[in-house]
């Protein structure tokens, strides 16, 4: 998603350090990217393992070793071949870690495919593909999905366990809902509904659905993106968006917008809102609302863009780069350069 990557963030990111709205840029770009998304799991492994290494005290030899070491510094010819071995030894750490972390991750996920249903009121019972958990008005459950997360399972929700193994993760969520905490690589966890799929992009979230298909996704951590027949909604951490069958993921709003905004959201595409509710989402749009505005710009009709846009300028700098004449006509690469940029705001 992002032109830059994000190898330098991804130890503060992973360790917590990053501000919020950074934090949510590396996870959005890290989403998008394969090569920052590998990286990331290899630092974290690293890290993971560095962790698990018990303290043990220096030899007293090892100072004796330093110190000349030091003095040989003094010539130049000796200081290059101790900074030679010193980058051999460098190069030799990094090599075991990397063989831990590869070690640690097949060991971590042999066992990834196996799905504990814990009843509240009974035990824990496996769970395999085609099977489904279904709870009554008195009774609710948690999953247990292998090794990268869980699923609480609210009552009055029927859902089935549809693929299971180490790639892929899938639930169908035929009515109810579900609160979902996942850690783990982008893309590994799916949950599909009458209306769409919900694809994990490394996050927690709660998503509720009728049997018709009527429903919301409320994202509280990281990133989750709403798919259905070539229409997606990437939601962050704040956020939320309705779904609905025949049209899937409505356009994305976060929680704190306003009321005006939200009602306006829900009638927008009514021929009888019309250009009232648009009227409405421009009025009250903040920075942070570009994130309803960029959606906005591809789900409005054509007459309706250039005020969409002009709208999202009017807010925030637009990057150099993007030309207004491509994104009214909403040239792909032109629209992801503007959403790189504004997520920043996101």
């Amino acid at each position: 998603m992002f032109t830059r990557h994000v190898s330098r963030q991804l130890a503060a990111h992973i360790d917590g350090e990053l501000a919020q709205p950074r934090a949510r840029q590396v996870e959005l770009h890290a989403a998008q990217c394969a090569q920052c998304r590998a990286e990331r799991e290899q630092v974290r492994f690293g890290m993971e393992i560095l962790d698990r290494l018990p303290p043990v005290e220096a030899p007293d030899a090892i100072w004796v070793s330093i110190e000349a070491a030091l003095r040989e510094q003094r010539s130049r010819k000796t200081f290059e071949t101790w900074a030679v071995r010193r980058w051999r030894w460098a190069f030799a750490a990094t090599a075991v870690c990397v063989l831990l972390g590869a070690a640690h991750w097949s060991v971590a996920h042999r066992s990834a495919t196996r799905w504990d249903v814990v009843r509240i009121d009974g035990s824990p019972t496996v769970i395999r593909a085609g099977k489904w958990i279904e709870t009554d008005s008195a009774s609710s459950a948690t999953v247990k999905i292998g090794n990268i997360g869980s699923v609480e399972v609210a009552p009055n929700t029927r859902l089935r366990v549809v693929t299971a193994r180490p790639g892929e993760h899938r639930l169908a969520l035929a009515r109810g809902e579900i609160r979902a905490k996942i850690s783990a690589p982008p893309r590994l966890f799916f949950v599909e509904t009458v209306s769409g799929t919900a694809v994990d992009l490394g996050c927690e979230y709660t998503l509720n659905t009728d049997e018709a298909g009527f429903g919301l996704l409320q994202v509280t951590r990281g990133w989750v993106s709403f798919q259905w027949q070539g229409i997606e909604s990437l939601v962050p951490a704040g956020a939320s968006c309705r779904i609905r069958p025949n049209v899937g993921p409505g356009i994305p709003y976060f929680d704190d917008a306003s009321e005006n905004m939200k009602q306006a959201l829900e009638n927008f595409g009514s021929e009888k809102a019309g250009d009232v509710a648009l009227n409405v989402i421009l009025a009250e749009a903040r920075v942070r609302d570009t994130l309803t505005l960029w959606h906005l710009l591809s789900r409005v009709e054509a007459e309706d863009r250039a005020r969409v846009y002009d709208r999202i300028a009017s807010l925030t700098p637009v990057p150099a780069g993007v030309s207004r004449r491509e994104a009214l006509k909403l040239d792909a690469e032109t629209l992801r350069r503007l959403k790189e940029e504004l997520a920043w705001t996101w």
